[in-house]
């Protein structure tokens, strides 16, 4: 209604009663007794925002409109259609509210559950394709709760296949998880809520009792005292702290171990005393990553020095070795070495035609002439315990000889014919094959000599 209309009305009505009733309007009109006021009959204002008038329903339609334009959780299609109803007059307005409001609610309301589809877990996915092929109220359902269940139980169900995936989980909590994966949401909410814990306390003890029979010293000792305790707590404690403290120091103990042990090699040593100066995580890698190579490192170099200072057999059965493989040295290093070294030992036993006498005291001193012939000496390998060998060779022809000395009786003996085979003698370190060499020049300038000695 146009306002010259409203204003018409409005005066008709106030000008009916003066017309019709004359008596009641002269009486109105007397005159009144000062300080006196009549009963308040409102103004024009208050009659305009009457219910039912025009005006008065399209501020109250328009404030609404606002009110739903300012709302999150209105969709795009309703957005849309607010905005261009507020651009509009009364009729426009009253038509998006009772009309359009519902036909784009509804239509945002398909687009938001697709949209949530396409992004959701399993169980999101499912329920919202049951909504969109179920109507408008499992759409609505869906959106206010369904959609909230639904992903919780996506949720639960990657836990469980995290927990799955977790290396560090024990086998019951594997089983565990498996068996609610293949369940809905109610058993992955159980196995969570429920069974996890108990699995989890089970298969933390199994792995303290297989650390703690492959553990050293101060694992063992700890892992005793978590049992000892008898709570789950402090089992969890010990996998989780007190594991890593004691094996670093069973760590340490086998390094200080390895660098005592005279069968270490230089490199292995080296290493080995780097990482002990080291942090936990140093000394580990040392021992489970860096050792088997720096051990493999001086078997190489441990069979050629025999090569440079072994016998036939031992050179021919050494150089075999290096040319093989790793296993090979290893071998080679545990049994064809004492093997080669028998074979050396029996062929200078052969019986020879040369003869030399000689004689010497206890203290290792003495003169004597010997057959020609040179004795070299071997070294012994790392990472082996050997039998202690004496080496011995053939000169051309016999050899006898005394040797006297405190406590020690005196012997004799023949020896094969042929050159000196050298065997391999143990007390002789890394350095020893430049040692062995010089040896055996010495003894033969004595052993010259004596001889020159002797014919004079």
């Amino acid at each position: 209604m146009k306002l010259p209309r409203v204003s018409a009305v409005v005066a008709a009505a106030v000008l009916a009663p003066a017309v019709l009733f004359p008596s009641t309007a002269s009486a109105s009109d007397a005159p009144k007794p000062i300080g006196l006021s009549g009963p308040d009959t409102g103004s024009d204002s208050a009659k305009d925002a009457a219910p039912g008038d025009g005006d008065g329903q399209e501020q109250r339609d328009r404030a609404e409109v606002k009110r739903i334009l300012a709302d999150p959780k209105s969709g795009f299609g309703v957005r849309e259609a607010a905005e261009k109803a507020l651009k509009g007059g009364a009729a426009e307005l009253r038509h998006f509210l009772e009309v359009e409001l519902d036909e784009q609610r509804r239509i945002d309301d398909q687009v938001r559950t697709s949209q949530i589809y396409s992004t959701g877990g399993p169980a999101v996915k499912a329920a919202a394709r049951a909504a969109l092929n179920s109507g408008d109220d499992a759409i609505a359902e869906f959106l206010k709760t369904g959609q909230y269940v639904a992903r919780a139980e996506d949720e639960d169900r990657a836990k469980v296949e995290a927990l799955l995936k977790d290396p560090k989980s024990g086998r019951g909590v594997r089983e565990g998880a498996e068996k609610a994966l293949k369940g809905g949401a109610a058993e992955l909410r159980h196995f969570l809520t429920a069974e996890l814990p108990r699995l989890r306390a089970d298969d933390n003890r199994v792995k303290l009792s297989q650390l703690m029979d492959q553990g050293g010293k101060a694992v063992r000792e700890a892992a005793g005292k978590a049992l000892d305790a008898g709570t789950d707590e402090a089992v969890e404690a010990f996998l989780n702290e007190g594991f890593a403290k004691a094996q670093f120091e069973d760590d340490r103990v086998e390094v200080l171990r390895i660098i005592a042990d005279k069968e270490t090699g230089p490199a292995t040593a080296a290493a080995a005393q780097k990482a002990l100066d080291g942090n936990a995580e140093a000394v580990r890698r040392f021992l489970t990553v860096e050792l088997p190579a720096l051990r493999e490192s001086d078997n190489r170099v441990k069979v050629s020095q025999i090569i440079e200072t072994g016998g036939p057999a031992v050179k021919k059965a050494a150089l075999a070795a290096s040319e093989g493989s790793y296993a090979d040295i290893l071998a080679f290093l545990k049994d064809g070495w004492a093997k080669a070294r028998a074979e050396d030992e029996a062929a200078a036993t052969k019986p020879g035609n040369g003869a030399g006498t000689g004689t010497g005291t206890g203290n290792g001193t003495g003169t004597g002439t010997d057959g020609s012939g040179q004795q070299p000496q071997t070294v012994q390998p790392a990472g082996l315990n050997q039998t202690n060998t004496t080496g011995t060779g053939g000169t051309t022809g016999t050899t006898t000889g005394t040797r006297t000395g405190n406590g020690t009786t005196g012997s004799t003996g023949t020896t094969g014919s042929g050159a000196l085979a050298a065997t391999g003698s143990d007390g002789l370190g890394w350095e020893a094959g430049g040692a062995a060499a010089a040896l055996a020049a010495g003894a033969a300038l004595v052993v010259a000599a004596r001889r020159r000695s002797t014919e004079s």
